[in-house]
């Protein structure tokens, strides 16, 4: 915990949530994040002496230190909207001194920032009130893991779960999760959405939005369910972040390379627009511009699916590719299973398809330049939900979705007032068992829940496995069962994050499986009596309260 600690004071990397967005009352505006000024002569760039100063030929013009390559002004129609705390926007904490060029190709201008192997680029295309951002981390020679636009404080309303107010709120938890008097809590952390179900973060006032419009994080980690940092606000200022590289829940090494385009935009309210997104953007104009690392669409392929067998209809399946080099994602048809996942660089994957958010098929795909890679149907044959079970609590999707409190987890802490009871055991038979049962189970707070159930004098009489699936753990919690007077082995802990994920709105880490054999001699023989399950958490790790040894649940089942 103390080396968690430390990393977090280092980086400062403050974040948010895309459920806040909702909360500013954005709306979908078409078109706005693309305007054909008619100010378009004054497109162009100055030299102030300090900064370069660029005006867009629309209503925005920004300022980058010619020393440090931060962002040291964004105004918009008059009003300025950067920095807070005496710091401005820029990669990570800021890099320091730095070689800092500027240029212009048409109607565009390139700002150019070195440090060290590190490269990143501002770039202003005429009429537009946006600036693009790409960031080349070549290697681990310096920590450059997010980008963050720094908003003065008053611009845009203090709302949502990633919001707090420093002046009345109490630190509960690692100096970066709060809570109001009222028992609500809100954190940097809360940002309640995967990296696949939003194109966009930011604020509005109704009259003025400011956005990031995220890249397509082929160079990120963590896939298509990782959940990070998005935005913040508070008493001193709000950000906006593009995540690259965030260690905490992380499931992957990080890669290194060229991320980006990621787009810092003003609109007149609404939302950006959607041919900014990175599944709709048209980057033909930065072909010619030199960007260190920039692969064009010539040299991009792609892989198409006619269809995935063997689906549940009732759940979203998802195709990932994956290797060391990038990664993506695609959405299969609801109706057919059909994908495609265009704009991939050259190489060899590892696809997985997802149910939910659970691998029930894996296989290797190769993609080549200009090509399209097309696969015939694919069958699923790993669904653990295909087994027949005597009792199952859940089902099989990779997330807790189903169990007590785990819509909230995404943007609370499991301290809130809102929070169900963590406490409560579950007979089977009585209902919907997996809304009384908590998504999940710590040492120090829970420990034990208890599953009640009879069996048949058929089923009391042969061994039968017990599977407990879970989605990550802290501390390497892991369970422990006890059936009747029957007690298992204690399994060893899977490889899961080492950093704080229950507390952090994030169940996401390596999806597991544990299987328990229980003999025939533990059963009860009365078959009108309930055998009792037993479920602990252990761990050899110790922490208290929410931040002792813990797990989250996917699915509990009695095999038959």
């Amino acid at each position: 915990m103390s080396t968690h600690k430390r990393h977090i004071s280092r980086r400062r990397i403050i974040g948010a949530t895309a459920a806040g967005v909702a909360a500013t009352g954005a709306a979908v505006v078409t078109g706005t994040g693309l305007l054909a000024s008619a100010s378009a002569a004054t497109f162009g760039y100055t030299d102030d002496g300090t900064n370069y100063v660029i005006n867009t030929g629309a209503s925005l013009v920004f300022k980058v230190s010619k020393s440090t390559g931060d962002l040291t002004s964004l105004v918009y129609k008059s009003t300025e909207y950067e920095g807070y705390g005496g710091k401005h926007s820029h990669i990570e904490s800021g890099l320091g001194a730095s070689t800092v060029t500027i240029s212009q190709s048409g109607t565009t201008i390139l700002v150019t920032v070195v440090h060290g192997t590190l490269k990143h680029y501002y770039a202003a295309r005429s009429g537009e009130n946006n600036v693009y951002l790409f960031t080349n981390k070549a290697d681990a020679s310096f920590t450059a893991t997010r980008y963050i636009a720094r908003i003065k404080a008053g611009m845009f309303p203090n709302t949502g779960p990633d919001s707090w107010i420093e002046a009345s709120d109490t630190i509960i938890e690692a100096g970066d999760v709060w809570v109001r008097s009222g028992g609500e809590t809100h954190s940097k952390h809360y940002s309640g959405v995967r990296v696949m179900d939003y194109d966009y973060i930011g604020f509005t006032t109704g009259s003025v939005g400011l956005w990031m419009v995220r890249s397509n994080h082929e160079k990120a980690s963590g896939g298509p369910f990782y959940r990070s940092l998005l935005r913040h606000s508070n008493d001193g200022g709000a950000g906006l972040y593009e995540i690259l590289h965030y260690n905490q829940s992380q499931t992957e090494a990080e890669r290194f390379g060229l991320q980006g385009p990621y787009v810092l935009g003003f609109t007149d309210g609404g939302a950006p627009a959607a041919s900014l997104f990175a599944k709709n953007i048209d980057t033909s104009w930065v072909d010619g511009l030199g960007i260190s690392g920039w692969v064009g669409a010539a040299g991009r392929g792609k892989v198409a699916g006619v269809g995935i067998s063997g689906r549940d209809t009732s759940y979203a399946y998802t195709v990932g590719f994956a290797n060391a080099d990038a990664q993506y994602w695609a959405p299969a048809s609801a109706s057919t299973g059909s994908f495609s996942c265009p704009g991939m660089l050259p190489g060899t994957y590892t696809m997985t398809v997802h149910k939910g958010e659970l691998g029930v098929h894996t296989d290797t795909v190769t993609v080549t330049a200009g090509g399209t890679t097309a696969l015939h149907t694919l069958t699923i044959s790993a669904d653990p939900s295909s087994a027949s079970t005597i009792w199952r609590i859940g089902n099989w999707d990779g997330t807790p979705g189903e169990f007590k409190n785990a819509e909230l987890m995404t943007y609370a802490h499991p301290s809130d007032t809102r929070a169900a009871a963590w406490t409560g055991n579950v007979v089977i038979g009585s209902g919907d068992e997996a809304a009384a049962f908590p998504c999940y189970l710590w040492k120090d707070v829970n420990d034990g829940v208890l599953v009640y159930f009879k069996m048949t004098a058929a089923q009391a009489a042969a061994a039968h496995a017990v599977r407990i699936g879970v989605t990550t753990a802290y501390i390497n919690g892991r369970p422990q069962i006890t059936v009747n007077d029957w007690v298992s082995s204690i399994p060893s802990p899977p490889t899961q994050p080492a950093t704080r994920s229950l507390t952090t709105g994030s169940y996401r880490g390596n999806n597991h499986t544990f299987v328990y054999t229980v003999p025939a001699t533990a059963w009860k023989t009365d078959t009108s009596a309930y055998n009792v399950l037993k479920i602990n958490v252990v761990s050899g790790s110790t922490g208290s309260g929410f931040l002792s040894a813990g797990t989250a649940f996917d699915t509990v089942e009695l095999l038959v």
